[in-house]
């Protein structure tokens, strides 16, 4: 395994994360214990996980997610060998049984905070990010920024609000750093803006899509990942399990896009052809599509670290082992013509 610091802390973190969102919905409490043991036993410290958990989000499972890891925290006494890190859920009218009204502000995430640790068997977590921004912007799906006409003052006002509680939590020691998760890099920007002026806790990282179908954080986000070192925590590295290629041929049973079509971005016709191509490519070098797709995430030197999700424990040493494979300048020079064909199909 290789590890790193998370940011300009001393928190050392696996090039490999596990997601856990399918803990509680797809995955048992005992599958998700057993993925959490092998991840452990394979070099993996990262867990990655929130507290609208498992997805899809659901009144009657939320928080389970947490739990489960929780529960594996209480039998295994590992606390100290895991670098942990959950979310507060962004403003969502769906979302409601969360919180109402569901805000990015003080209150909300101090009332979150006690809810996380709690499930969490844990007093403090390691890195604690902000799910999705309260201003309207452009993630999940959303390609291009649409104007809002939102209040420029009131969104710099919750930056600032949301920032200083956030603060005050690794003041307080219930949270060792600060990330952002689906934001831009405007909003990454405004908050080292923010940190400078007020001398807050530094943002760490960004958690942000990102894989061969949907490389929009090299435009400039990768930029900022250089020169602030605040560094990429990649999730859907294989596109909702599509760059697998398992879904070219028919609509496997039990698999989420099968399941569920609330995913449908990662399967349009441009991804499923760009899918082809870089199944294809893998075939030609003797490697799996997920082997091509992971460690293609994995060398890119903006990315901190890779949040790879299983359901089942030979899926979850697939991901692991992609550590272990570096991609030739042949292999790379041909991702990019497929790229160059196929730009960005999967947002």
């Amino acid at each position: 395994m290789i590890y790193s610091k998370l940011g300009d802390t001393d928190i050392e973190i696996s090039k490999i994360c596990l997601g856990t969102m399918t803990f509680g919905e797809q995955n048992t409490e005992n599958e998700a214990h057993e993925q959490l043991d092998f991840a452990l036993d394979n070099g993996v410290n990262f867990i990655d996980t929130a507290e609208m958990y498992p997805v899809p989000p659901k009144k009657n499972t939320q928080g389970l997610t947490e739990k489960y890891i929780g529960s594996w925290l209480n039998k295994t006494k590992r606390r100290e060998d895991v670098i942990i890190a959950s979310k507060v859920t962004g403003p969502a009218p769906d979302f409601s049984y969360i919180r109402d009204p569901l805000q990015i502000d003080k209150e909300n995430i101090e009332i979150a905070i006690e809810k996380n640790l709690k499930r969490l068997n844990t007093d403090y977590i390691d890195l604690y990010q902000i799910h999705w921004p309260q201003r309207q912007t452009n993630y999940f799906g959303e390609l291009n920024y649409k104007y809002t006409k939102e209040n420029r003052n009131q969104i710099i006002d919750n930056i600032n609000e949301s920032y200083e509680a956030l603060d005050n939590l690794v003041k307080k020691g219930k949270i060792r750093s600060i990330g952002l998760s689906n934001d831009t890099s405007w909003g990454l920007m405004k908050f080292v803006e923010i940190s400078n002026t007020r001398l807050f806790s530094k943002i760490v990282s960004v958690q942000n899509p990102y894989s061969l179908l949907n490389r929009i954080y090299e435009i400039n986000m990768a930029e900022i990942a250089e020169i602030e070192n605040i560094k990429l925590l990649a999730y859907s590295p294989l596109g909702f399990g599509v760059l697998t290629g398992k879904y070219l041929k028919n609509s496997p049973k039990n698999a989420r896009l099968t399941i569920w079509n609330r995913f449908n971005r990662y399967s349009n016709k441009y991804a499923k052809s760009a899918t082809v191509e870089y199944v294809n490519l893998a075939e030609k070098f003797n490697l799996t599509p997920t082997e091509l797709a992971l460690s293609f995430v994995n060398n890119q030197p903006f990315v901190a670290s890779n949040i790879i999700g299983a359901t089942n424990l030979a899926q979850l040493e697939e991901n692991i082992k992609s550590i272990n494979i570096n991609l030739s300048e042949e292999i790379l020079s041909e991702i990019e013509e497929i790229n160059q064909a196929y730009p960005n199909p999967a947002p």
